[in-house]
C-alpha cells in the first residue's frame, strides 16, 4: 500500500510543475483541497471534489486527469476511461504521452482491446521522457492486445460451476486443492480477517460440509496457499509472521497420522528465506517442491522456484525455474497435476488477456518446462485469474471467483478443461496393507518403480492405525509394485498400464505373511527374454527387495524356485527354469549373501498355478518364486 501511494503522489505531483492551473477560483480551490484529501488516503472525498473542479472548469486538463487517476487507483476502470478522454479531448495545452498510456491501462482492464492498443503505440511513439520501463511495458501490452484480439475470435467452452453451500459461505473461499482419488478437498477460508483451512470429503458424489482442518495447522496467524499431496498424507502450506519463522512468510509441512495431522514444521533455511516464500506446489513423487518467492536471484518481482529432496531427506538450495517459465514480471500459484508432466500458473509476463492469467507448460524429454501455453478466453479475461487446480482425471478445472450469484466473497468454481489443456491420462493404487493372520494393518513401506525409466513414482510409508496408502502411476508405462514390512514377506506385483485404462483405478488389500518356514512368494518383476535366462534390467527393483529381506533377517535361509508354462519341450523347461532360478541365485551371492542360506530349484511346468489353456494362465506360470526353508 504504501508503494502504491509513493506511485500515485509522483504520478500526481509530477504533472505539477508543468500543469495549468484554473481561471475558475472555485475550480482551483477545490482541486486544491483535493491535494490534502489524497495525502490523506482520502480518495473518495479527493474525487469529489475533482468533480466539482471539473464541473466548475470543464476546461481544466490536469483535474480530469488527476480525476482520472483517482478512479484508475479505486480500480473504476469505466470512470477513469472517460475522464482521460475528456483530458484528451482538450488540446490547448497538447495532453502528455503518459496519459494515452494510463487511458490504454484503463480501456485494457475493460476489454477494449483495439483502443488500448492504438493509444500504447500513440504513448509509445510519442513519449521523450527517460522511463524505459514504461516503454518496455508498452511493448508488452501491444502483445497482450493481438493476443487477446485473436483469442477472443475463438473461445473456449466455459460454464463455471459453483460447488455449492457445502464448501461456499459468504467469506471468502480460494485456493482448491484434491488428493488424487478426488474424495477430499482442501482450501483456504478467510473469516474475520483469518485465513485457515478447511477440508471436505465427498460422500455418494456430493461435498459434506466442510470443517476447519486441524487446531495443529489452524492458528491466530494466516494459513493459506496449500499443496496436498496425491494420497492426502502430507500438507505443504504457507504460514506468515510465526516466531520460527525465517520471513513474513514460510513454507511448512505436516504429515497426517491416522485420522489427526501432526504439528507442522518450518521447512527451514535452506528453503525460506528473509523475503516472501510462499504457494507450494508439490510434485506427485512428492521430490520436488514448487514455490513462489520475491527472493533476490529472480527474474522478476515473483517468480516459481524449486527445491528437491534428496536420498537424506533433505531439501536442495531453491533453484529459479528459468526463463522457460517465469519472465520479468510476475509468476504466481503453481499446480503440478498428479501426471508429474503438466505444470498450471498464472503469469502477467506472458501474453495474455492483460492480467494475470492462467497458463499450462509441458515437461519435455530434457526435464526442462515447454514453453507456456495461454488456457484461453473466456477462462482467461482482462480481469485476474490464478489459482487453478485440475482434478486427477483431468477433466475439471477449480478456481476461485467472486463470480455473480456466488454466495458472498470469492466462491470456488468447477469448469470443464479445454481438450488442449488437459494434462497427461493418470491412475491409480488405492489400498491397505494387512497382516495376514491377525488381518492388523501394518506400516509398510510401499514403492512404485516405472520399469521403463527407473523413475521412483510412489515411496512412502502406509499408516500404522489405517494401514492405507494411494500411489499415482501415469498412463503409458509399466510399473513394479512392492510392499515391504519388518519381519513379514514383501508384497510384489507390476502393473501395464496402457491408454485403455485411463480412469480405472486399482483397489487392492494386501496381506504380508510373516518370515516362517514354508512361507512363499511369487517375484512377479523378476523378467527374463524368452527361452532366455539373463536377468533383464527392470528386474532390479525386486532383486533389490529380495536383497535387504536376506540383509535384514539374517536368519532366514530360502529355495529359489524356476517355473514355466507347459508350451515347448517338457526337458528344455526343467533347465530353462533351473537356469533362471540360478541367475536369482548367483546375483544374491555376488552380493554378498551367504551361499549356506541360499539353493535353487527348476520345476518347469510340474507345478502351475493356473490354466495353461489361456493366455494369461500360462504367463501366471511362467514365474521366478522363493520359498522360505527355515529360520533359526
Amino acid at each position: 500500500m504504501k508503494k502504491i501511494l509513493l506511485l500515485l503522489i509522483c504520478l500526481f505531483n509530477c504533472f505539477l510543475v508543468q500543469a495549468q492551473e484554473s481561471t475558475v477560483k472555485k475550480a482551483q480551490q477545490n482541486f486544491d483541497s483535493a491535494q490534502k484529501l489524497m495525502l490523506n488516503r482520502d480518495y473518495d472525498g479527493a474525487a469529489k471534489l475533482l468533480e466539482d473542479a471539473v464541473a466548475a472548469d470543464p476546461s481544466f486538463q490536469f483535474a480530469f486527469i488527476q480525476l482520472a487517476d483517482v478512479y484508475k487507483f479505486k480500480k473504476s476502470f469505466e470512470q477513469a476511461k472517460n475522464n482521460y478522454l475528456k483530458a484528451i479531448a482538450i488540446t490547448n495545452p497538447a495532453p502528455e504521452a503518459r496519459v494515452y498510456y494510463s487511458l490504454a491501462e484503463t480501456e485494457l482492464n475493460t476489454g477494449d482491446y483495439e483502443n488500448a492498443r492504438k493509444h500504447f503505440v500513440v504513448f509509445k511513439d510519442g513519449y521523450k521522457g527517460k522511463e524505459q520501463l514504461m516503454i518496455q511495458k508498452a511493448r508488452k501490452y501491444i502483445l497482450d492486445c493481438d493476443f487477446a484480439m485473436i483469442a477472443i475470435k475463438h473461445p473456449e467452452k466455459y460454464e463455471p460451476r459453483n460447488l455449492g453451500p457445502a464448501i461456499n459461505t459468504k467469506d471468502r473461499e480460494y485456493l482448491p486443492t484434491l488428493t488424487a482419488d478426488g474424495s477430499t478437498l482442501i482450501f483456504s477460508r478467510t473469516v474475520d480477517g483469518n485465513e485457515d483451512f478447511y477440508v471436505s470429503h465427498k460422500v455418494n458424489k456430493e461435498w459434506r460440509t466442510a470443517v476447519p482442518l486441524s487446531d495443529k495447522i489452524n492458528t491466530r496467524f494466516n494459513e493459506g496457499a496449500q499443496s496436498i499431496s496425491p494420497d492426502g498424507m502430507y500438507l505443504f502450506f504457507t504460514g506468515c509472521n510465526r516466531e520460527d519463522g525465517f520471513g513474513s512468510c514460510d513454507l511448512y509441512v505436516s504429515h497426517k497420522n491416522g485420522n489427526a495431522w501432526d504439528t507442522p514444521f518450518n521447512l527451514g533455511a535452506v528453503v525460506n528465506s528473509s523475503s516472501w516464500d510462499s504457494q507450494p506446489a508439490i510434485s506427485p513423487d512428492g521430490s520436488t517442491l514448487y514455490f513462489v518467492s520475491n527472493r533476490p536471484g529472480g527474474i522478476g518481482g515473483y517468480d516459481i522456484w524449486k527445491t528437491t529432496l534428496n536420498s537424506e531427506g533433505e531439501w536442495s538450495k531453491p533453484e529459479n525455474l528459468g526463463p522457460e517459465i517465469n519472465t520479468i514480471y510476475d509468476e504466481n500459484t503453481p499446480f503440478v497435476h498428479p501426471d508429474g508432466k503438466t505444470l498450471y500458473f498464472s503469469s502477467n509476463g506472458w501474453p495474455g488477456m492483460g492480467n494475470m492469467d492462467i497458463f499450462y507448460s509441458r515437461a519435455q524429454p530434457d526435464g526442462k518446462w515447454g514453453k507456456p501455453v495461454n488456457i484461453g478466453y473466456p477462462i482467461n479475461t482482462f480481469n485476474e485469474e490464478t489459482g487453478l487446480m485440475v482434478s486427477p482425471d483431468g477433466t475439471e478445472g477449480l478456481f476461485s471467483s467472486a463470480l455473480k450469484g456466488g454466495f458472498g466473497d470469492m466462491d470456488i468454481y468447477s469448469f470443464k478443461m479445454p481438450e488442449s489443456a488437459r494434462p497427461l491420462p493418470i491412475t491409480y493404487v488405492k489400498g491397505i496393507v494387512r497382516d495376514k493372520e491377525t488381518r492388523n494393518f501394518l506400516e509398510a513401506r510401499v514403492q512404485v518403480v516405472n520399469l521403463k525409466t527407473k523413475e521412483t513414482k510412489f515411496n512412502d510409508y502406509t499408516s500404522a492405525s489405517t494401514g492405507e496408502f494411494l500411489a499415482v502411476m501415469p498412463m503409458g508405462s509399466t510399473y513394479a509394485f512392492n510392499a515391504v514390512a519388518d519381519g513379514y514377506l514383501f508384497y510384489s506385483d507390476n502393473f501395464v498400464l496402457n491408454q485403455t485404462k485411463a480412469g480405472q483405478p486399482y483397489t487392492l488389500e494386501i496381506y504380508l505373511e510373516k518370515l516362517k518356514p514354508g512361507a512363499n512368494m511369487i517375484l512377479r518383476n523378476i523378467f527374463f527374454d524368452t527361452n532366455k535366462y539373463e536377468l533383464l534390467p527392470p528386474s532390479i527393483t525386486e532383486l533389490t527387495n529380495l536383497l535387504q529381506l536376506l540383509q535384514a533377517s539374517k536368519t532366514v535361509s530360502i529355495e529359489i524356485q524356476g517355473h514355466t508354462d507347459n508350451e515347448g519341450n517338457a526337458e528344455a523347461n526343467q533347465t530353462l527354469s533351473l537356469q533362471r532360478a540360478k541367475a536369482v541365485y548367483d546375483y544374491l551371492i555376488a552380493n554378498q549373501i551367504n551361499p549356506d542360506r541360499l539353493t535353487f530349484k527348476g520345476f518347469g511346468a510340474t507345478k502351475p498355478i493356473a490354466s495353461n489353456d489361456t493366455t494369461d494362465g500360462r504367463q501366471q506360470n511362467r514365474r521366478t518364486s522363493f520359498i522360505i526353508t527355515s529360520v533359526r
